[in-house]
């Protein structure tokens, strides 16, 4: 068995004092002697407005928070799997990515989110994601890790079991959906949909998130979540009510759990799935 752990932070508009938190994380992931430490999206920054987001934005070569969790991780001998924004050629985009950065600090994988959010209720809010980020267009292999294969999702892509399908069938071991989930839908669908995930899949799930408010027109729901393949949850972090309770000394949150490799293969040899792909499309 291997230790990973996950990270709760409150990204705001300032590089710096985020890439602060991650370090207190950093630090605490290294004394619970965990191998990967997975960060939430968006963990670089939350702007307050699409001009303000697209300002900040920087490539990893030229981001301070990029540059500085690479740097952390080198010294550490510790994997970091983050979400951050990268440019895009498109005109007033970004690309909401995830980067993997091994343990001798180096970007060595890159998702970008598939999903965007696009609500448009007639005579009712609207909200398209579309307008401001590129989405990605492919899925991406899962990859090796101290903690075993990991397949790479971000967020809304949660609400697509295809993914999830489809990382598995390429052999992930442990699914990670870092987050910055809304608390009106958190508090119906956030534990639910990781459940479903994990034993649909028979996979791990780590799922990092954000938590309290990033400014006065966002806030995010917390409670990240590490769920095994049987759908139980081994880590649960705090709430936004717990962030706002402790105000100013409140600290980034971590918690840990073993990945267990015996526990993944007794449960898949013993619920067998055999797809009916004669039936219906494989994913």
């Amino acid at each position: 068995m291997v230790k990973a752990a996950i990270g709760q932070i409150c990204s705001t508009n300032d590089l710096t004092h985020n890439l602060e938190q991650c370090k207190k994380l950093v630090k605490k992931a290294v004394a619970e002697n965990a191998k990967v430490l997975f960060l939430p999206e968006a963990a670089d920054y939350l702007g307050s407005s699409p001009d303000e987001s697209y300002n900040l934005c920087k490539s990893v070569k030229d981001s301070p928070f990029v540059l500085g969790l690479q740097e952390e991780a080198k010294k550490n001998s510790l994997c970091i799997n983050v979400g951050i924004h990268e440019p895009s050629e498109a005109p007033k985009k970004i690309k909401n990515t995830l980067i993997w950065i091994d343990e001798k600090g180096e970007i060595t994988q890159r998702y970008q989110k598939l999903h965007m959010f696009d609500m448009e209720l007639e005579d009712g809010p609207q909200m398209k994601e579309s307008d401001t980020v590129e989405p990605g267009n492919a899925v991406l292999k899962p990859f090796d890790s101290p903690v075993g294969k990991i397949g790479s999702a971000i967020c809304f892509d949660l609400r697509f079991p295809e993914l999830a399908l489809s990382l598995k069938r390429q052999g992930c071991d442990v699914l990670c959906y870092p987050s910055a989930f809304a608390p009106d839908t958190g508090k119906f669908h956030w534990h639910a949909l990781l459940q479903a995930r994990a034993i649909e899949s028979q996979s791990f799930v780590v799922a990092p998130a954000q938590v309290g408010p990033h400014n006065e027109k966002r806030s995010s729901y917390g409670h990240s979540l590490i769920v095994d393949p049987w759908g139980r949850i081994l880590a649960e972090l705090g709430s936004e009510e717990d962030f706002n309770k402790k105000g100013d000394s409140w600290e980034p949150e971590l918690a840990t759990a073993e990945i267990d490799h015996d526990q993944l293969k007794t449960i898949r040899e013993g619920v067998p799935l055999h797809r009916r792909t004669d039936v219906y499309a494989e994913v």
